[in-house]
């Protein structure tokens, strides 16, 4: 496919497939940290997720509160995406390895991704409206908790401030910075 279909083709490719990885994501997540059930929006995650896990939940089973379902689901829809976006290039051969390590490195990102925008939404919405029966309130709460505990032990309340966000998201970004350069490094050598 020419460039000039293409381009358009990925980003519709990889907007759909992102939104819906991150739908799966979420709802993993969430199942995770035991989060809210019946809050709407975990009800809508679980209503967009709940057909192609059904299928999944029969082959794949759960290790405890891990559901690898989701898992799997994820890194097939990831390999699927990558896959399309690199024959629209007009890529050659692409090796399953690197198509699997590649969707491996993107679902951690977006992992990474997920608590740090989730910290920073709640920081905001905690000075705009600190609304704990708020749904969407209530689920960043759940799902930053986890992270956000071990921070306020380290720095605990200061006049009524608290800065445990800051510091959980100092703590993931370096993280980030140290976790994702090697994972990288994986998938270029998988590549060539």
């Amino acid at each position: 496919m020419n460039g000039y279909l293409a381009n358009p083709a990925i980003f519709l490719i990889n907007t759909v497939f992102g939104l819906y990885i991150l739908a799966v994501m979420l709802r993993f997540l969430f199942q995770l940290v035991e989060a809210e059930f019946y809050n709407p929006i975990s009800q809508f995650l679980v209503k967009i997720t709940h057909p192609p896990l059904r299928i999944l939940r029969r082959i794949i089973p759960s290790f405890g509160r891990l559901d690898s379902a989701s898992l799997v689901l994820m890194l097939l829809l990831q390999i699927l995406a990558d896959y399309l976006a690199f024959v629209l290039q007009g890529g050659g051969q692409v090796g399953i390895g690197m198509l699997i390590a590649s969707a491996l490195v993107q679902l951690v990102n977006l992992a990474f991704n997920v608590f740090i925008y989730a910290i920073i939404i709640q920081a905001i919405m905690s000075w705009i409206n600190p609304d704990p029966y708020n749904p969407v309130f209530s689920l960043l709460t759940q799902l930053t908790e986890p992270i956000l505990r071990p921070c306020r032990r380290i720095i605990p309340l200061m006049g009524g401030l608290d800065l445990s966000p800051l510091l959980a998201l100092v703590a993931l970004q370096i993280a980030k910075m140290l976790i994702m350069p090697p994972l990288q490094k994986i998938v270029l050598i998988l590549a060539f």
